[in-house]
């Protein structure tokens, strides 16, 4: 906060920067906003630790975007995968290195907002938040957006961002739109040790019976996390692939410790990343890879980016460096977090048409499994593969075209930065 505005902000006690949600992406946006000596509130609506349905796969790209000093509270360390195609075909690939570890959602998150608060971020859990309004009575001003809760309390802020998951208030108000909603049924089973041991260090990946769907199991010490995944409107399939899942690896005799179910979204290339002084990120900005629908690792790096150009918001002075700002942080989010999602739609195409191509080449193409292994690890990525292997590129070229759309959002995209350079005044 400036110093000029110190007084002020004080007595109206307005935040420099309002986080919406303390999941990985809120906690990694307050994180980032603290770190830049910022006044930072972190508003949860449950109470911490909660459990959220997710695989808990930290890949590699996870683990780099984390807090320095950050210890990951693995459960287990991935040295093999067991792939089957619709339960046939079985196979184990191996790899000497660690791949990803697995974790417990609750913990992790928990670890991630308590780094916020040491970075000097405030938490308030029990906090549900029904609006953001950015004019009207509730506003003292043009550099101010008014955060309501429900109950009607009115937390004042320079700058908010919306981590507030797939339902996301924030994204509705942002004006977030998607083109991909695929529906995940999960399964927390505790098994006796024998049949944990069995599992240990290994997970198994199932290439479902719907188009582009897949089911999986993700070791965690006596408990096994089990879990489908496949377009939404496919609810009964969906739920009757996991029943036969289950069944089929001989786990139907345990019973669950929790089933749950979630959906998730995945943005439209054209869909904005911001409105006036908010932004959104994560989930609920409907950043996710579009073919696997990993999700933890865009919410750790598009948080820390949104934190990063919030604490730039915070600072604007009027609407054009507002908007200015704004156009950078989406700019930073398509240049790396845009070309994966693109490239990993272009995947998705082919994987609904051609399930067994994918299962051939991960369980006999050797180059296919180098691959997988150095994603994982995060010693490249989806855009970086495509781009340094011709034959990748023109192999995905050939199969899934790039669609216009994105050839259009990027035009956009371009257009949008020469009037934020020449532009008078910008309404949000």
């Amino acid at each position: 906060m400036s110093g000029e505005n110190s007084s002020a902000d004080d007595v109206q006690r307005v935040w420099d920067v309002v986080v919406v949600g303390a999941g990985p992406a809120g906690a990694s946006a307050a994180y980032a906003a603290a770190v830049a000596g910022r006044r930072v509130l972190l508003l949860e609506k449950a109470e911490l630790p909660r459990y959220k349905t997710c695989g808990g796969g930290i890949i590699g790209p996870s683990r780099d975007a984390l807090p320095p000093g950050f210890e990951l509270p693995l459960k287990d360390r991935v040295h093999a995968v067991t792939f089957s195609n619709n339960g046939r075909f079985t196979r184990t690939r191996r790899s000497k290195q660690m791949m990803f570890g697995l974790i417990n959602r609750p913990e992790f998150d928990q670890q991630l907002v308590e780094h916020a608060q040491k970075a000097g971020a405030e938490l308030r859990t029990g906090a549900a938040v029904q609006r953001v309004e950015q004019h009207g009575s509730a506003v003292p001003d043009r550099r101010t957006v008014a955060v309501v809760l429900q109950g009607g309390e009115t937390l004042l802020a320079r700058a908010v961002i919306g981590a507030d998951g797939s339902a996301s208030r924030i994204g509705a108000h942002v004006g977030v739109k998607v083109d991909q909603v695929d529906l995940g049924l999960e399964a927390e089973i505790p098994v006796p040790e024998t049949v944990a041991e069995d599992w240990k260090g290994r997970v198994l990946i199932d290439w479902g019976p719907m188009p582009g769907s897949y089911g999986w199991v993700f070791p965690k010490g006596d408990t096994l996390t089990v879990g489908v995944i496949s377009a939404r409107g496919e609810g009964a399939a969906t739920k009757r692939y996991l029943e036969d899942f289950i069944a089929r690896l001989g786990l139907a005799g345990f019973e669950p410790s929790i089933s749950s179910g979630h959906l998730t979204r995945c943005r439209a290339d054209d869909s904005p990343l911001s409105r006036g002084r908010v932004l959104v990120c994560g989930d609920a900005a409907g950043l996710l890879e579009p073919w696997t629908r990993e999700g933890i690792s865009f919410a750790l790096r598009s948080g820390r980016l949104a934190g990063e150009w919030a604490v730039r918001i915070a600072e604007a002075h009027d609407a054009v460096d507002t908007r200015r700002q704004a156009l950078n942080y989406a700019f930073a989010v398509k240049a790396g977090l845009g070309v994966e999602m693109s490239i990993g739609k272009r995947m998705l195409a082919v994987f609904e048409r051609r399930p067994g191509l994918f299962h051939a080449a991960l369980t006999g193409f050797r180059p296919a499994w180098r691959a997988f292994k150095e994603i994982t690890q995060g010693r490249t990525s989806l855009g970086e593969l495509v781009r340094s292997h011709p034959l990748a590129q023109r192999a995905l070229t050939t199969m899934a075209p790039e669609p216009a759309a994105s050839v259009k959002a990027a035009e956009a995209d371009a257009d949008d930065a020469d009037d934020a350079d020449t532009e008078d005044s910008v309404t949000s």
